[in-house]
């Protein structure tokens, strides 16, 4: 699943006409490098929710078949349901096996093919974790031996990729807003929740100097 139903307020005025996924770095919008990466391992069954100017992302991307995937959409309502609402809205077309979640707004070179094997039986989540990022030094959560705490001092940056069981979100009810932090909080604290660091390339393409910065980069490569 790719989360792409934020508003992007950071990201104005560009947002105002444009959903964020869709701004272009390198040459192709933010949520083509997803798809493009998805497919190379192998993942080809995608669901992307949406709700500010989704008809846009719906025209473009159509069914996937232009990057070798399928694409069916999860259409929320204006304003979105956060991050735990809009999984749970789309929990029908997920399925009962445990499934990875991106964020539509970040820029990645994580392997998804590692995705299939890293969640450990008897876990809810797995989060890759990246290195606290200058605008976010304090980081989310504490990341020791391969699991993941909310408890201590934070040492690591929640990526947005993560791959989680249904069951995490089975007390939510579809359609109502929730946000992901209590649930991993509350996974957390019965130890049901593993965890890697990604030393390779990330970027939270939040507001538009970021995404200036991230499309020079990337041209000049």
């Amino acid at each position: 699943m790719i989360l792409a139903a934020g508003r992007g307020e950071r990201m104005r005025p560009l947002t105002d006409r444009t959903p964020k996924p869709l701004l272009p770095v390198g040459g192709h919008p933010l949520i083509v490098w997803h798809l493009e990466r998805l497919a190379r391992a192998g993942i080809r069954e995608i669901v992307i929710n949406h709700a500010h100017l989704g008809d846009q992302i719906e025209a473009l991307l159509g069914d996937g078949d232009a990057w070798g995937v399928s694409i069916r959409y999860s259409e929320e309502p204006a304003g979105a349901l956060e991050t735990a609402g809009g999984i749970a809205n789309a929990l029908p077309l997920l399925g009962d096996d445990p499934f990875l979640v991106i964020n539509g707004d970040i820029f990645c070179d994580w392997d998804f093919a590692r995705a299939p094997t890293a969640l450990a039986a008897g876990d809810l989540a797995h989060l890759v974790l990246v290195p606290n990022p200058p605008q976010h030094a304090k980081g989310d959560f504490r990341f020791d031996n391969g699991r993941v705490d909310a408890n201590g001092i934070p040492t690591h940056t929640f990526a947005g990729i993560g791959i989680y069981r249904p069951e995490l979100f089975a007390g939510l009810i579809r359609g109502q807003p929730a946000a992901l932090a209590p649930l991993l909080r509350e996974a957390m604290a019965s130890g049901r929740v593993s965890g890697e660091l990604h030393p390779g390339r990330w970027v939270d393409v939040g507001t538009p100097e970021r995404l200036a910065a991230l499309d020079r980069e990337i041209s000049s490569l």
